[in-house]
């Protein structure tokens, strides 16, 4: 009797055993999850950040010329420039409506050797004592109304050989005391319109240090002619009030290096139109963060340039490679 009992025991173990075992395979099977799938034991939380995301750009880049805003400052400059994109709101569908951002960035500007005197200015070309360097700092607020982009910003130009330049150490101010500013500090209000491919801007610009002020506007459009290569043609133009004429004194300083004659006062106006740009740039894009844009672009100098320029149209060129992180 006892082998019998012991055999029906273990036949019983084996039964409960087996069942249990069912009953823990059934507890992986969506159908058994269902009362269970009500109350899921929550993923453990991410760590939390002040913002989301942080856009980030370098640029460096050659230029042939110089213009600013219609007023050339030296040739052959080699230049570099960092800006941090910080949201502060997030915007919503694909036009990222209603994005507020706040930008920081700086860049620093130098000449690899202009010519002296430029061409244009009488005299052939020979080695150069010139010196031109620029220091610029700027922080900005953007928004994104869908539409279109508006911003507001503040930006400091530090001027280490002058505004005007330097001709081996001495200032090239003349007698005007705007060619020899250090510093000017610039607000600034923009607007950029995008219709397609298709974009219009403008802005306008209140110099502190000589009470000057300076209104912008330009289009470009964009012709892809695939995922990494594009065409992109733009004009701009621009209208200054008082702003850098070289009228800050009696007479214009004559100089060969901006090619003016010392003009009076009385014969060089204080407002109108700066200068026309036309400019066909070519943006070829070698990675997805990576971006080669090569350009060509003439300059014509207007009313209010047409004094301080060595010539009124000149052409000239420049290229920069854009990192974007």
């Amino acid at each position: 009797m006892k082998p019998k009992s012991m055999t029906s025991f273990i036949a019983k173990s084996v039964t409960v055993l087996a069942a249990c075992a069912a009953l823990n395979a059934s507890a992986d099977t969506p159908a058994a999850k269902g009362p269970a799938a009500k109350n899921p034991v929550p993923p453990p939380a991410e760590p939390g950040a002040l913002f989301d995301s942080i856009g980030a750009t370098f640029d460096a880049g050659f230029d042939s010329r110089y213009y600013f805003r219609g007023l050339w400052f030296a040739d052959n400059i080699m230049w570099s420039a960092f800006n941090l994109s910080v949201p502060i709101i997030g915007g919503s569908g694909e036009d990222g409506a209603g994005a507020l951002t706040w930008g920081i960035g700086g860049a620093y500007i130098n000449t690899a050797g202009t010519p002296y005197p430029r061409a244009g200015a009488g005299s052939p070309k020979s080695a150069s004592g010139f010196q031109y360097s620029e220091v610029d700092a700027i922080t900005s607020l953007n928004y994104n109304a869908g539409w279109a982009k508006f911003g507001m910003q503040y930006q400091y130009y530090f001027y280490p050989d002058n505004y005007g330049g330097s001709m081996f150490g001495a200032p090239n101010a003349g007698n005007d005391p705007e060619f020899g500013l250090k510093g000017a500090g610039e607000l600034g209000w923009t607007v950029a319109v995008p219709i397609k491919a298709f974009n219009i801007y403008a802005g306008y610009y209140y110099d502190f240090r000589v009470n000057g002020q300076y209104i912008s506007l330009g289009a470009d459009y964009t012709f892809a002619v695939n995922d990494w290569l594009s065409i992109v043609p733009s004009f701009a133009t621009g209208f200054g009030i008082d702003y850098y004429t070289g009228n800050g004194s009696g007479s214009v300083p004559t100089s060969v290096m901006t090619g003016n004659r010392g003009q009076s006062l009385n014969n060089v106006p204080t407002t109108g139109f700066t200068h026309q740009l036309y400019t066909i740039a070519v943006p070829i894009k070698l990675t997805k963060a990576v971006t080669l844009t090569t350009y060509v672009a003439l300059n014509h100098s207007d009313r209010l340039r047409a004094a301080l320029n060595t010539t009124q149209n000149e052409f000239y060129w420049g290229t920069k490679l854009s990192f974007a992180f």
